[in-house]
Parts: structure tokens; sequence; C-alpha cells
């Protein structure tokens, strides 16, 4: 069904804008990802698009979802608002060289339409605006802007834009056939796109995002879009002919790390950075502003990148990529198994003390951190480092079930045979995990970890943000709240206090094992006073304790 088009680019165009960039993403992901050469021949530039897009897609959801919850008002977000959570969305969840860059290009998009925040929606001329301050912002994040990549294919559709007379459809349509003309010259620009006999594949995911754009604002898609036909280009090598191979490994004489991280920083503090991280490495991009930045870098020595992030301010969420290696941050570097195991646990937890204990039982740990939840393409690829035949997957939260079940579907749609157990809280999943057997039939093994699970309840003791409605009645900001099976039950003054009431509570109903799990900014004692609450007044009843490092909450707990 064609897609109905939208005459102006208001906030709903943007989010069909988010959702058709996704979809033409995923079906470019594999084709974009065998075209990737420069800067290093890593072959994940689809995916990193593609997640990317992911994030500013889930953020601009959230717009709506707020809006349509009654916090933002009844006429729904405004141009400004969508826009504004996209480029904020792509800039947290920026993944890689190209990544990072459009982020910035719709942060540069947002900065103009934005200027009048109460606008309902823009015409031609100011998308065309948009378009130019967004080629021209993403150039002067890279450090060394290089022709023949994404940054010429951004230009070329500012140019397009500039050129066309009309309305947002008409606009977008140039600014497409601008950008997919030059991408067709890319591999005449950059030699090593020309040995390869491929387009660049940063551009390429830009052709497929404007492409989307276009559908958006005209309800058609355009034609002549690249296919992988059109991706690798036929080059002459002597008297030879030949189309490029497959890339495999990565160039040999750049630098063997990729460090990316978000970075808490005044412009002042960046503009050092920048300087700092020249001079250690290549492929630099900072891109952001207003206190919060996405830094990428490729270097030789991964600790002083960080360490420069540090002295600017505070860097988070860091990756480090050692190249043909995969994510050491999640597989310590070590390469997948030649030969795929049977079966294998695959779980998203809230700290890096859950991550290290889930670890050692075995599973494949995806971390998320505070407000940081994982997309769907992050599970996959968490599936996919797993390398087996068989994968049990536990999301741990309840918010993360229909990023679960997307995940599941990719994984099972490549192979890979998924059982999704619906846990709610990281204690249900230790739970699932004490009982696994990798040895026994797979379906007597889901089972068996969907019962641990499903008898598991799970409370958390966490600090209220600011005054709400609970179904405990209306807490205060900095009210301690106690919450059983996701509902809040307990409002009070004290840690303690609160979660001694929130165990007595929960072992009312019985029980023969107690799971702490205790957060970072968990009081000293509070473990122990716990373990003797139990001991004195329930008998029979054993008690485990974590340490869960920086997990959102100050405290988890686990009946079983």
């Amino acid at each position: 069904m064609a897609q109905v088009p939208q005459t102006f680019f208001d906030a709903l165009a943007v989010r069909t804008w988010c959702g058709l960039a996704l979809r033409a993403l995923g079906h470019a992901r594999e084709e974009i990802d065998a075209i990737n050469v420069y800067p290093v021949a890593d072959g994940d530039t689809g995916t990193n698009l593609y997640l990317t897009v992911e994030s500013a897609a889930g953020a601009v959801e959230a717009v709506f979802d707020g809006h349509a919850a009654g916090r933002g008002g009844p006429a729904g977000p405004s141009l400004a608002d969508a826009l504004g959570a996209m480029a904020h969305g792509a800039l947290i969840g920026a993944r890689g060289n190209s990544g990072t860059i459009l982020a910035q290009l719709l942060r540069g998009m947002a900065q103009v339409l934005a200027a009048d925040g109460g606008t309902p929606h823009t015409d031609g001329a100011g998308l065309g605006l948009a378009l130019r301050r967004a080629a021209d912002s993403a150039r002067q994040a890279v450090a060394h802007p290089v022709e023949g990549t994404i940054l010429t294919v951004a230009a070329a559709a500012a140019d397009g834009a500039a050129g066309a007379d009309g309305d947002c459809g008409k606009v977008a349509r140039s600014a497409y056939e601008g950008a997919r003309a030059a991408l067709a010259r890319t591999p005449e620009q950059l030699a090593v796109l020309g040995r390869a006999g491929v387009v660049d594949a940063g551009g390429r995911g830009l052709v497929a995002v404007l492409g989307a754009l276009v559908e958006t604002l005209t309800g058609e898609t355009p034609g002549g879009a690249p296919t992988d036909s059109h991706a690798r280009v036929r080059v002459r090598v002597g008297e030879v002919t030949e189309t490029a191979a497959c890339h495999d490994g990565p160039q040999e004489d750049g630098p063997a790390f990729e460090v990316i991280y978000l970075l808490e920083a005044d412009d002042e503090a960046v503009a050092r950075l920048r300087r700092r991280l020249d001079a250690l490495g290549d492929s630099l991009v900072v891109v952001g502003g207003d206190g919060l930045w996405n830094v990428h870098v490729h270097v030789d020595d991964a600790g002083a990148a960080v360490e420069a992030g540090i002295e600017a301010g505070r860097p988070y969420r860091i990756r480090i990529t050692h190249f043909g290696l995969g994510d050491v941050h999640t597989t310590r570097g070590e390469r997948p198994p030649a030969q795929r195991a049977q079966r294998a646990v695959v779980a998203v937890v809230p700290g890096e003390g859950l991550a290290g204990l889930y670890a050692e039982a075995g599973a494949t740990a995806v971390l998320a951190r505070p407000g940081e939840p994982p997309a769907s393409g992050e599970l996959v690829q968490a599936v996919r480092r797993a390398h087996a035949r068989e994968v049990v997957l536990l999301p741990n939260d309840a918010e993360l079930r229909h990023t679960a079940a997307a995940a599941a579907e990719q994984a099972r749609a490549e192979g890979v045979r998924v059982a999704l157990i619906p846990t709610r809280s990281a204690v249900q999943g230790i739970a699932a995990l004490a009982v696994h057997e990798p040895d026994r039939r797979f379906d007597e093994d889901v089972v068996a970890m969907t019962s641990a699970a499903g008898a598991t309840r799970y409370a958390e003791v966490t600090v209220a943000e600011h005054q709400s409605w609970t179904s405990a009645g209306i807490c205060q900001a900095g009210d301690v709240l106690g919450l059983i099976d996701g509902d809040v039950a307990v409002i009070g003054s004290e840690v303690a206090d609160t979660a001694r009431t929130v165990l007595d509570r929960m072992l009312a109903a019985g029980g023969e094992l107690v799971t702490l799990v205790l957060g970072d900014e968990a009081p000293d004692d509070i473990a122990e006073r716990l373990r003797t609450r139990v001991r004195e007044s329930y008998l029979a009843v054993d008690t485990v304790v974590y340490s869960g490092g920086r997990q959102g909450s100050l405290l988890l707990i686990g009946v079983e």
C-alpha cells in the first residue's frame, strides 16, 4: 500500500520518516555492510546506521506517547519537539563513523526547524535551509573531512534542495536525486572505493534515509533507488574487468581500536578534547552540543582516548571495538567460535555487577544502564555473538517485551531457534539461570526456566524523582518507593525501613530464598540489616547478596 503523503513537514511527517527510514535501512543493511571499506573495512556501516535510526525512532515515539498521556498538551508534539527528539535519540544511540555523522545531520536540521519552537510545520524553503545546515554542521564535526564519503553525499543533497522550487515533496526529491548522483561518483573521488569497486557505504545509507523522506512527503517510493547492483561498480584493473569481492578484514595500516562514548562537557572542554584526540588517532567525529556530545575516534591507545574524555567531562556508554575482533566491552575481545554452540542464554542486565554475574553463569549479557534501554538491534547482535543454534532470551524488564519480541523474530529469520521468557526483573532472570541445563531438550529447559522465573516475586527500592500519583498514594520528590511486582506498594522516608517493609510483605506469602541485588548508592549496612531480619523472623529462609553496580535502583529483591 502506498504511503499517504504529508503536504507539509510537521511532527507527524517526522514520525513517519523515522519508520520508513528504519524500514529502508533494515532492507539495505546487509548490502551496506558488504560494501563497507572506508574508513575501515569492518563490515558494519549498515548495522550502525540502522541502530542509530532505531534509537532516533524510539525517541520520537516517546514524545508522541508523552503527549497521548496528557504530559505535553492536547495538540500533540510540535515539529520542534519531534525533530529535536529524533536528533537527540540519534545522538545518544549513534554507532560508528556514519551513525555519528547522521546524528549531526539530524541535529543540524533540528537547529533550523526548531528555531521557532511553536511552528506546526515548515514549507519547502524551510526544508531546504534545514538540509543545508545539516550538511554544513556535519562537515564541521569531522576533524578532517574527506570527499567521496557521506559528507559529499550530504552536501549534494543540500545543493539539490537549494535548486528546487515548490513544496516539501519536490525539495526532498531534488535532494534525493542530488545525493544519488553524488553517491555514484564516490568511487572516482576516493581511491579505496575505486579499487574495491563500490560506492561509499555511509553515503549509500544516507541515500536510503533521504529516499524515506521522499516517500514520507510524496507517498511514492523514489525511482532509481540504489540496489546492490548499483552499490557495486565495475572497475578495470590492467586488462581485466572485475567486480569487487567481499572485504572481511580491517585495514592493516590504520589504528587498532574504535572508541565511542557519550560525554557531558562544556564547549571549551570539548574544543580541547578535539585537539587531544586528533593527535591520538584519526576518523575523529565529535557531534552534539548543549552539554551533551557523542565522541568517535580510531586510535591505537584506547585508554588514552577514554582518559581524554574523563579530563573533558563525564564520559559514559563507552564502547571500545578492536577492529576484526568484535566489541571488547561485551565480548572481552574474543573471536566467536567457528563452531556454533548448541544453546546459549542472552540476558539484559541493569548494572555492571549483574553483567559479570550473568557472564560467569555462561550468559551473554547486554548492559542496560539507567535510562538507556537497549534497542532491538543490540539484542539481535547479542544473539549473533552467542553463536548458538538455540537461544533463550531474558529481557528482565517488562518495558522491553516488545523490543525483545522484535529481536527474537529477527533472529528466527536468521535461522536461530529463539525462546523468549518474559522475565520482568533481573532477579527473575537469576532464578531462570539457576535451573538452566543446556544438555537437556530445548523445550524442557525453557519450561523449567520459565517456571523458575514465574515463581519468583520481584521488588525494587528506589527514590522518587518528582511528585506523582502512585498505587500507594501521592509521593514527593525524594521519597523512597518500594515497588512489588511492578507496582508502588510502599512510600517511605528511610531506605532501610522501606526495604524491610517490602521484604516483610513479600515473605508474608511464603518463600525459601531471598535474593538482594545492591545498587552502588545503596546504604552500606542495608544488606546486613535485611539479612538479619530474615534470619531472625523467618525460619528456613536463606539470603544471597549480589552487587549490581550502577543499576538505577537502590535495591532489587527477589523471593522464591
